[in-house]
Formats: structure tokens, C-alpha cells, sequence
């Protein structure tokens, strides 16, 4: 099946969040939405999520999943707030367990952080499915990124999260903990051996030099035709050499400390004070 893919780009942090719909029908599926958070002033705003809510009312849709591709470092998850407003299922992929341990330590959160996943709704493994109307959503799981990416195979198309960006801007980085470029490059070649016509769609775009356009949909021959990182039959040798230096001289990205604390509780805020208030930490010299 061909589902009716609708992309909504946030140019603020780069990030494309999808509306994957049954074309049969009115169901919807929401993939890696956007909470606005301005880091300067800790305020968050919801311009970007009521976007898509929005686009699902006045379609008439009915959300029956709000899909996380990952733990995002650049940008917060609007999932709980379309989920209050529209309704859908928060789901992700099961090693989420390992990124909440590992950031509940950077973090010091404490034991009353639960490390067990049981902030989302649904846990993924490779081989899940689950259903959007007539639509079957099919699980990949690919890490290397982080530990805990998936692929979403919907149909003739495939969300690829950060795993890949279009062919000439090449991969996702890998140095953050948990991340493994040897283990990105195999996740890479499961994407890749999927039919050449299957259509990808990206989680970021940062417009590649000489590009005038941000874009965010290519096609699995493109990708294995012309990416810049592992185009070509490129080696996993050279692969893991390029990423491995290349990774160590990015710097972290600007979001990344909110977003984790964020993300790892499937959206959600940290428990307020007594007074109601809520705070994020930032830890020195953790990462």
C-alpha cells in the first residue's frame, strides 16, 4: 500500500514530523513531533504540534499511534500533548530501557525515575507490527545512532529517524553513549536491502552545500546510488573510519540536555516541586 505521507518541517531545530495516513481511510499515524522549547528563557510553546493537530482535524483523521523513532538529543517530544488532544498510542522502540538507565545516571534521577519503559504506551522489538486503519507498520530495529532507533517500514515507505539523512549529506553521528558506528553501519544495510523503490523518509534535513532546498523524502536506490557515506558499496572499514572522525569533532547539539530528560520520559515534563514548579538539570561535565 501506498500510505498518504504528510511532512511538517521545523526549521528551528531541522527536525521533519510526519502524518502517515491509511489512504483507504481516516486513520493516522503521528512520527517524531515537535514540542517548541526556546533554552534561553526554558519556555516551551506548542506552535509546531498544533500544526498537526490542525492538519488531523480538519482531515477528519482519527491518531491511532504517535511513533518515536529514537531518544531525540535536538529536540523535545510533543507526543503527550497530541495525545491529549487527538488521542494515539505513545510507542517506541524496547531499548528505550537502556537509554533511560544511562541517562537516569547523567541525570541523577534518582530511583523514583522508573528505567522500565512504562511511560510509553507500547515497546517495540524488530518483527512488531502494528496497525494504522489497513496500513501494517512494520518494526526494523536499527541502532548505532543510539540504542534504541527504529524504523518504521509503513507500506511502500520507511521512517528512518536520524539512522539516515538525504544521500548528500550521508549519515547519522554516533558518538553519544550507546551510539556504535560498526553498529550503524549494519542497521544502514538492513534500510538498504529493502526494495530500491521503497520511499525514505528522513528525520532532520540540514540542507547539504550547494543544496538551495531543505528536502526530506529519497528512495532506498537513491540511497544506496548516491549517499555520500555509505553510497556506492562504500566498506564497513571505511565507513566506521570516516563516522569515528567525523563524530569527534561535532559539538553537542543545542538541545540536548533538555531533550533527554524530556524524551526518555515518552514527552513528558519532570515531577514538579511543592510549589508546582518544574525544573531540568544540567550536569557538568557528563557529556
Amino acid at each position: 500500500m501506498k500510505p498518504i505521507v504528510t511532512a511538517f518541517f521545523d526549521e528551528a531545530t531541522n527536525t521533519i514530523s510526519y502524518v502517515v495516513q491509511d489512504p483507504n481511510g481516516k486513520s493516522c499515524a503521528v512520527i517524531d513531533s515537535v514540542l517548541d522549547f526556546d533554552y534561553s528563557s526554558g519556555r516551551t510553546d506548542t506552535k509546531s504540534a498544533d500544526a498537526i493537530i490542525a492538519f488531523v482535524q480538519k482531515e477528519g483523521l482519527q491518531v491511532e499511534w504517535l511513533l518515536e523513532s529514537h531518544v531525540h538529543a535536538d529536540h523535545l517530544s510533543a507526543a503527550p500533548y497530541i495525545q491529549e488532544k487527538v488521542g494515539g498510542k505513545i510507542g517506541i522502540g524496547d531499548r528505550i530501557k537502556i537509554v533511560q538507565d544511562t541517562f537516569g545516571k547523567v541525570f541523577n534521577e534518582g530511583t523514583e525515575f522508573q528505567r522500565d519503559g512504562s511511560q510509553f504506551d507500547e515497546l517495540f522489538v524488530e518483527g512488531d507490527s502494528v496497525h494504522i486503519g489497513q496500513l501494517r507498520a512494520d518494526v526494523l530495529h536499527t541502532p548505532g545512532h543510539t540504542p534504541a532507533c527504529l524504523t518504521y517500514v509503513i507500506g511502500d515507505t520507511a521512517f528512518v529517524g536520524d539512522t539516515l539523512f538525504m544521500p548528500d549529506f550521508g549519515t547519522a553521528r554516533c558518538d553519544f553513549p550507546g551510539g556504535s558506528s560498526e553498529t550503524l553501519y549494519a542497521s544502514i544495510q538492513k534500510i538498504l536491502a529493502l526494495p530500491d523503490e521503497t520511499r525514505i523518509f528522513v528525520g532532520h534535513d540540514y540542507k547539504a552545500p550547494g543544496r538551495d532546498e531543505f528536502a526530506w523524502e529519497t528512495t532506498v536506490g537513491e540511497q544506496k546510488a548516491k549517499n555520500i557515506h555509505v553510497g556506492e558499496g562504500k566498506t564497513k572499514d571505511d565507513f566506521v573510519e570516516m563516522r569515528d572522525t567525523r563524530d569527534a569533532t561535532l559539538a553537542m547539539p543545542k538541545l540536548i540536555i533538555p531533550s533527554l530528560q524530556v524524551n526518555m520520559r515518552a514527552g513528558q515534563m519532570p515531577e514538579p516541586d511543592e510549589q508546582g514548579d518544574v525544573f531540568l538539570k544540567v550536569p557538568v561535565n557528563k557529556l
